[in-house]
């Protein structure tokens, strides 16, 4: 297909070493053949044919129109590629990504210089091919990923399990269910689906095998060797994701390399993320293209190190379109000077700021199993109830110590610490904190949070038990923010020991004793700064519009049973039923979550993903439903999973998974 001055390749094939033929979709600039251009390849399993095609065709066509080729390949068994997949970020799945580079090298419209880039998946895989040095990528930008897979990802966090890695794992078993595009692979699309039904993993039980961090999570961590890593890189986050760290630890770490930006989205590209405002991706893109695969010069190697919103006061609500803050510049990033607070001194900040609730003696806090019900996803698709809802819910089960109004605005960039001594009379525990705007009015935004299993508290590789009733010192570090606490506004510390269902509880509940005098809270200051104006998308709706057949819808509801001392989460996300205009192909997926515990009883919580992935095309229609569970006893995790396919009404596969993982130290 042709259109404007670029052509649009809907499905080319590429043959590996092995004789997998992987699936791509390329946006070819008009004359390439006779004057090579540079190329960029995202590198996914979320199926071009549907499940990215969206953000692709925002994309893809105004690179294609600056004279850059994008190539979209969809991972092996996925999407209309051969084979079954093999897990996330695999040996595997990275050897065929620097072998897709090649490929795209070689050819004849080529110039010879490939970028990657991706959000998420594409984003974490662009960073760790590059890592490996294939000769022909010289830049990639990587957008909501990750260096550390153990600590920064869906899976474990500091040491506690992410209810998210079940959600994650249910996902990808529904994903990878699905059927090849019979307009694409032909009359093989149904032996390639009942492969994929037969052979694909759920990845969960291999994750709960690693449940420390050792060489499997080190695998693809490129915090293993900053040094090593060979490309620029810009590397891009939002306050409202859960990978929002990633900018500032990828600049400490690799230094000039890296051009860090930060705005106040949550998981999606920067052109059409929420909430608003909105960055300029697309010149941002194509100048770093520009640069690194033309050597033009466009300037970008001059750009400050870190650009990044700070969030001024924003309120929860039910759906939080555009933020209020404002854009900084700092030429060169690093570890910001903190501002130290202790429990007797918190209201150092300004003179005669006594924080409430401060004793020289010791607190025992054992919060309800359900605090954390207002903490939203870990990772967020939508600017709804997906973010931190009202703190004061989850206040209630808190220990929480606060500044008096404050007389003036105080700006924070960077990541809080927090320190403290206490005693645990289990051999571990959770312990969670929270950093909370408190609005004159009562309202209580979230501004960044941190969570540490206790038995992880000396390292992550080698976790050991607490010293029953020991006092110990903790230290924990809070995710990143860039935040301006106002004029009136109140700064609250809140300490919990449960966070559900965002985290899983430990076996037993032990409850902690805290000494305040010891604790001290320690905030990143701002520092030297430029305000600076970020140019906005020229199209403030840059994703295509597709045929809507049914409607989707969204609800998320908490219901706490009196009776019975059981709280439930419920998660429903229909996507809506979309026919592709060009293509005809037309999909829906439905995903029905619950999580449920007893608020005394941490062996009661079970979390239960069921997904439905339907398909069709005129007279051709398939689907799938996939259920994922997850319970434990005081000593194991139990894990359950099924996939049932239908062809038509037809039933034609069912499998089930069932696994006993023990728990360790989690």
């Amino acid at each position: 297909m042709t259109t404007g001055n670029f052509t649009v390749v809907e499905n080319q094939w590429i043959m590996l070493k092995d004789g997998t033929r992987m699936a791509a979709r390329i946006w070819m600039p008009e004359g390439a053949d006779s004057n090579p251009v540079p190329a960029v390849l995202e590198y996914l399993p979320y199926r071009k044919r549907d499940g990215t095609s969206p953000r692709d065709e925002s994309t893809y066509p105004v690179f294609a129109a600056a004279g850059i080729a994008g190539v979209r390949v969809d991972i092996r068994g996925s999407g209309e590629s051969d084979g079954v997949i093999d897990g996330e970020y695999t040996p595997r799945e990275l050897a065929d990504g620097c072998e897709l580079i090649a490929w795209i090298a070689a050819q004849p419209w080529s110039n010879g210089k490939v970028g990657m880039m991706g959000i998420s998946w594409g984003g974490f895989n662009c960073l760790q091919v590059a890592a490996l040095k294939p000769p022909a990528l010289k830049a990639v930008i990587s957008i909501a990923s990750t260096v550390d897979r153990y600590n920064d990802d869906i899976h474990y966090k500091d040491g506690t399990h992410l209810s998210a890695q079940l959600s994650w794992a249910a996902t990808m078993l529904a994903y990878q269910s699905r059927s090849p595009d019979p307009a694409l692979v032909g009359d093989r699309w149904k032996e390639m689906w009942l492969e994929r039904l037969e052979n694909e993993p759920f990845f969960m039980e291999e994750w709960l095998e690693h449940q420390r961090r050792d060489d499997f999570w080190k695998h693809g961590s490129i915090c293993e060797n900053f040094d090593g890593f060979p490309v620029p890189a810009m590397v891009i986050a939002g306050w409202a994701d859960g990978y929002r760290n990633t900018p500032m630890k990828a600049a400490e770490g690799m230094g000039d390399r890296v051009k860090a930006l930060i705005g106040p989205w949550v998981h999606k590209y920067p052109h059409f993320a929420w909430p608003k405002p909105r960055a300029d991706f697309h010149g941002e893109a194509i100048a770093w293209w520009n640069r690194w695969l033309r050597d033009e010069d466009t300037g970008v190697e001059n750009l400050p190190q870190m650009r990044a919103f700070i969030l001024d006061g924003p309120k929860p609500a039910l759906r939080r379109d555009s933020e209020p803050g404002f854009w900084i510049a700092k030429e060169t990033w690093q570890p910001p000077e903190m501002q130290c607070f202790y429990v007797d001194q918190f209201g150092s900040l300004q003179e005669g700021m006594p924080i409430a609730g401060a004793h020289d003696h010791n607190a025992y806090l054992r919060s309800p199993l359900d605090t954390g019900t207002a903490a939203g996803e870990w990772f967020t698709l939508k600017p709804d109830a997906e973010m931190a809802g009202d703190q004061r819910i989850d206040d209630a089960g808190s220990l929480t110590f606060e500044t008096a109004p404050l007389t003036h605005a105080v700006d924070y960039l960077g990541q809080p610490v927090l320190t403290v001594e206490l005693a645990c009379d289990g051999d571990w525990a959770n312990l969670i904190a929270r950093l909370v705007d408190v609005h004159p009015d009562g309202t209580a935004t979230r501004v960044t949070f941190g969570v540490l299993n206790l038995a992880h508290r000396d390292g992550y590789a080698e976790p050991k038990p607490m010293e029953r009733g020991k006092k110990t010192q903790i230290r924990l570090v809070l995710d990143a923010c860039g935040y301006r606490f106002g004029e009136g506004h109140r700064i609250r510390l809140s300490l919990s020991t449960s966070y559900w269902p965002m985290v899983l509880p430990a076996p037993s509940d032990p409850g902690l004793t805290f000494d305040l005098a010891s604790l001290g809270l320690a905030l990143p200051k701002l520092g030297d700064h430029q305000v600076i104006t970020m140019p906005e998308p020229a199209n403030p709706d840059p994703l295509p519009k597709y045929i809507e057949l049914a409607p989707g819808k969204t609800s998320r509801r908490v219901e706490r049973d009196m009776t019975a001392g059981e709280t439930r989460y419920h998660i429903y996300e229909d996507t809506g039923l979309f026919e592709h205009p060009g293509t005809g192909f037309a999909t829906q997926d439905i995903r029905d979550e619950t999580w449920t515990i007893a608020t005394d009883a941490p062996l009661s919580m079970t979390g239960v993903s069921t997904w439905t992935c339907i398909a069709r095309r005129e007279n051709w229609s398939v689907k799938t439903v996939s259920v994922s569970r997850i319970g434990c006893t005081a000593t194991e995790w139990l894990t359950s999973a099924s996939v049932t396919a239908f062809e038509g009404e037809t039933q034609i596969f069912q499998k089930t998974f069932e696994k006993r993982v023990p728990r360790d130290f989690m």
